[in-house]
């Protein structure tokens, strides 16, 4: 959800402060609501939602279409071997 139209403005982090980057369907306290969805499997839920609120399937696909470009799903996540390779330059 953009953080525009979230009622609560946005999650919160873990110290308390409003996130600047996730909603707060997607983010509390500093974590993932559902931590393990897939971007596939949010674009689904999200469709779903907003057709549940009266809108078009075609314009719910419209809005759900670049979740996988959110950066929760392009963000590459720091594994120990990138770590290694990194520390060799």
């Amino acid at each position: 959800m953009p953080l525009k139209k979230d009622p609560q403005h946005g999650g919160t982090e873990a110290d308390g402060r409003k996130s600047t980057m996730y909603c707060s369907h997607c983010y509390r306290n500093g974590k993932f609501i559902l931590p393990d969805i897939s971007a596939v499997q949010m674009q689904a839920r999200v469709k779903r939602k907003m057709m549940e609120k009266g809108f078009p399937g075609f314009i719910a696909g419209l809005f759900a279409r670049n979740v996988p470009k959110l950066e929760r799903w392009t963000k590459a996540p720091m594994r120990e071997d990138n770590l290694m390779k990194e520390e060799t330059f």
